[in-house]
């Protein structure tokens, strides 16, 4: 690219016109490209460091969460390649097992047909072609946002390589007895006919109905306790009721049986010490396939398990429930059974009440179906042993997550966690590679046998079941650089352990603990040593944005509207650590008007600065002679430290010394919303409001002060270009590209990070000039003077910094339209200020305002402000109210009687200036 002339800038940055190109520029120079020769870990040079991109959905469309998740994580990755690392950001897609299936399911359904029409190979097929022709636009979008990944290693979980990964991660747990086949309760979804894991059957708030049956006893039907459920349905399952062993209201009935209502089967009273006897009445159905509290008493006592609810969710005796289900009620879906059998119990006598019952339901978290639990035989991960050292990894700071307060949500998990169900009933995904023969022999394999059993060379097959899709996700930061295949490979080891892990808390299991797992377990080390969870986009309602409420934001609207660079900074700036992120899906220009504005800002203050310094090369900073320097260039020089400073430890640190987080290192650093707002003001408020109006005139001469006003202003807005370039990589991108002296073919992409320049011991006289102006601004607010109204300000009470404002007094007046004198100021009404080191700024008010007329004015004030302050303190000392009030409410009201008092005292302070008591 070449250096237009300052005249040669555009008034309006063009984002619409600029970005798209810039963005194939910087594709097309490899700017993004990692190379894991370079690193250090590899025999390079350079500190690794390495982001995997949350894996989407292979059929996803970019929305909003994604447009935040993947900001963070190109924020971060463009500082660490600018810091000089060896940066790689990783991308890839999820074959999204379940997601996609539906989708093609439902496809496939508008034909007239199901997958069994079709069958399990072409059905496979079909989602596959139907994944090459749509699936990975997702990956082109995130272009658009500026996303810096390394296309070229793009992975896909259900590509040969990674295919290859899932095989060798299932044989060695499955030959370490890690993984097994189970008979149990599973979460069952009856609209995706499949098991799911306990994270994948989600809690949902449901206003349901208590159902408080009776039961009688079979040999004496005079007599029955009473029992309740949520689930009268399931009753048809019951084997037993169960009694505290050491209840004594209970212990002589021990032994004795019931009548199950509507079946008529006797089932017995047992005890079990599961059982609460202090809650409700200390009794408890048991129905051990259609529960899994139930299920393992039933297996302590040795109880059959019938089951009473079909895969689909009807009900049916499907096993072990002969002559438990009525003809009436087979085939009736389940909800429409609860509903018959309610009716039944009612007709006959043995429903005692129903009770309003709010509680929560675990729902399908693809579907949102209500989930049934259900005995099923699937395959399993022994997690225990897993789970420990990942445990201790978070506990002893190998891995630290950020914000710290979900670090006793991972703990807590972690230390109840349940085996992992991976089995799922599904076509699409990484079929489970067990082979069985009718002889009884089983074997997981790494490839697919050639001939027959090998233990009788009879025909043997493969299980029908595929993993769960999160089975092949928690291998990511391993099978994308290469294992098993390329263990000793230089990707794993030049990037290997990753660096930051950058997600969303509500897969905090389903994937970031079992990725740490895994990560321990075939590669002996943690797969990164940061975890951060970013805070959710919601609306102005504080709702998670969603289709199905209609309140979703589209990004690339955004960016067609207003340009990426405004979507990542409103994203970036408005988000504090782990906190949410509040857009309004109805007004856009709104929402997004913070980064659109500072956009605007940054292009104005870039297009004035280089006409102002114009073309020429400028002098390097380490060439100027300091000696020479104006005040102002000194402190434009502090607060370029300053910034550099406040930005480097809002980012950092970057990574654990030794391997291991100290204590007070867990939780310092990605404040983002810090570092934008420290590189905002730095060139916003400190180079544009002050430096760039401090040199203009100096800009006119020609001679040493023009030069260095020139390479300060040139260096300082570069400086300032790259602290902000993470977060607006389009916009900084192009004014960079126009600096003078820029060399071509060289990319602010890949340029250094900014080193904080030596200080200056002088930069504190500028502070005094700035003081000055920004009380006679105040002064003139105050009082509502027009800005056209000349002013004078008598400086008294410390004649050194007097000095250093009087050598500055044509600065002041260009920038506030008030005349410096170093006198006292006459007698009369004026206004003060007091400024720091002693200071005081008099600006007589005589003959600018009318004094009586005023003064009134604000003693009418005060005397109404201090009537309402009266009536407040008396609430507040009044012991009813302070102890009764909600504490929030008396916190507000004293907070209210602070900034009421304040004003008060300003209030009688102007009074006084004014000549009044």
């Amino acid at each position: 690219m070449t250096n237009p002339s300052a005249s040669e800038i555009p008034a309006q940055y063009d984002a619409g016109g600029t970005e798209s190109a810039l963005y194939e520029a910087w594709e097309a120079a490899g700017l993004f490209h990692a190379h894991a020769e370079q690193s250090a870990r590899a025999g390079g040079t350079r500190d690794p460091f390495t982001i995997v991109i949350p894996p989407p959905n292979v059929t996803a469309v970019l929305h909003v969460g994604h447009g935040l998740n993947n900001a963070v994580q190109d924020v971060i990755v463009r500082w660490r390649r600018m810091a000089g690392d060896e940066t790689l950001w990783l991308p890839g897609t999820d074959h999204a097992g379940i997601a996609t299936q539906n989708v093609v399911e439902k496809l496939i359904a508008q034909e007239g047909k199901t997958r069994f029409d079709l069958g399990r190979e072409p059905f496979v097929a079909r989602t596959a072609d139907f994944v090459r022709e749509t699936g990975g636009v997702i990956l082109q979008q995130l272009r658009a946002i500026g996303a810096s990944a390394d296309w070229r290693r793009t992975a896909y979980t259900l590509s040969p390589e990674l295919s290859r990964s899932v095989r060798e991660a299932f044989v060695r747990l499955y030959e370490k007895g890690l993984i097994y086949r189970g008979y149990r309760v599973i979460h069952w979804c009856p609209r995706c006919l499949t098991s799911l894991s306990d994270e994948e059957a989600e809690f949902k708030d449901t206003h349901g109905k208590l159902y408080h049956v009776r039961y009688p006893f079979a040999d004496d039907p005079s007599r029955s306790i009473t029992v309740a459920t949520t689930r009268p349905e399931t009753m048809l399952g019951d084997v037993a009721v169960a009694v505290h062993p050491d209840d004594e209201r209970y212990k002589a009935i021990i032994g004795t049986e019931l009548l199950l209502p509507i079946a008529n089967i006797r089932i017995p009273i047992v005890a079990d010490s599961f059982v609460d006897k202090e809650f409700g009445t200390g009794m408890v159905k048991i129905t051990p396939a259609h529960d899994p509290n139930d299920f393992e008493a039933g297996k302590r006592l040795g109880l059959a398990m019938p089951v009473v609810i079909t895969p689909d969710g009807h009900m049916g005796e499907v096993h072990d429930a002969a002559g438990r289900v009525p003809a009436s009620l087979r085939g009736v879906e389940r909800f429409d059974a609860r509903k018959k059998v309610v009716k039944m119990l009612e007709a006959q006598g043995f429903l005692d009440k129903i009770d309003q019952h709010h509680h929560a339901v675990r729902h399908c978290y693809r579907c949102h179906t209500v989930v049934e639990p259900r005995l099923s035989d699937q395959w399993f991960v022994k997690m225990a042993p897993l789970a420990k050292p990942a445990l201790e990894a978070v506990q002893t700071g190998k891995v630290r997550i950020v914000p710290e307060r979900w670090n006793a949500v991972y703990v807590n998990w972690m230390e109840g966690i349940r085996d992992w169900n991976i089995s799922r009933q599904l076509w699409w995904g990484h079929r489970i590679p067990v082979w069985r023969c009718a002889c009884g022999h089983e074997a997981a394999l790494r490839e697919d046998p050639m001939g027959g059993c090998p233990k009788c060379g009879g025909a043997w097959a493969q299980d029908e079941d595929v993993l769960d899709t999160w089975f092949s996700s928690w291998l990511w930061p391993i099978s994308t650089l290469g294992w098993p295949d390329k263990d000793k490979g230089p990707d794993l080891k030049g990037f290997y352990p990753t660096d930051v892990l950058v997600t969303a808390p509500e897969i905090l299991f389903f994937w970031v603990a079992r990725m740490i797992m895994a990560g321990l377990e075939f590669k002996g080390e943690v797969p990164f040593h940061t975890v951060y969870l970013h805070g959710t986009v919601r609306d102005m309602q504080h709702r998670k944005m969603s289709k199905s409420l209609g309140n979703g934001i589209d990004p690339l609207e955004v960016v067609e509207k207003f340009g990426a660079d405004a979507l990542r900074w409103t994203m970036i700036a408005g988000m504090g650590l782990g906190v949410d992120v509040l857009l309004d899906p109805d007004d856009l220009e709104k929402s997004f008007a913070p980064g659109r504005n500072f956009a605007t800002k940054l292009w104005n203050i870039g297009r004035f600065l280089l006409m102002q310094v114009g073309h020429d090369p400028v002098r390097p900073l380490a060439s100027l002679d300091r000696s020479k320097f104006r005040s102002a260039d000194h402190w434009i020089v502090n607060r370029l430290a300053d910034a550099v400073a406040e930005c480097n430890a809002a980012l950092g640190p970057v990574r654990p010394p030794s391997g291991t987080w100290p204590e007070e290192q867990r939780q310092m650093g990605l404040r983002l919303d810090a570092y934008a707002e420290s590189a905002r003001r730095f060139v916003w408020n400190d180079l544009a409001d002050w430096y760039v109006e401090s040199s203009k005139t100096r800009l006119t001469e020609a001679g040493d002060d023009r030069e260095i006003a020139r390479a300060l202003l040139v260096h300082c807005f570069d400086q300032g270009l790259r602290l902000l370039h993470p977060i607006m990589p389009f916009i900084t991108e192009t004014l960079w590209q126009r600096l003078p002296g820029h060399q071509p073919g060289t990319w602010l992409v890949q340029a250094a990070w900014p080193a904080a320049p030596a200080r200056s011991e002088l930069a504190h006289e500028f502070e005094v000039v700035k003081d000055v102006i920004t009380a006679a601004r105040q002064i003139r607010n105050d009082y509502a003077l027009p800005p056209t109204q000349p002013l004078t300000a008598h400086l008294a009470g410390h004649e050194a910094a007097a000095a250093i404002a009087m050598a500055e007094s044509a600065f002041v007046h260009r920038m506030c339209r008030t005349e410096l004198v170093d006198a006292a100021a006459p007698a009369g009404a004026a206004a003060h200020a007091l400024l720091a080191g002693g200071l005081e700024v008099v600006i007589p008010l005589e003959g600018i305002v009318d004094v009586a007329k005023e003064r009134g004015k604000l003693e009418g004030e005060l005397a109404s402000l201090e009537k309402q302050l009266a009536a407040l303190r008396g609430r507040l000392g009044n012991p009813g109210f302070v102890n009764k009030a909600p504490a929030n409410v008396v916190e507000a009201e004293r907070a209210k009687e602070a900034e009421w008092a304040a004003r008060s005292g300003q209030l009688r302070a102007k009074i006084t200036a004014m000549g009044g008591e």
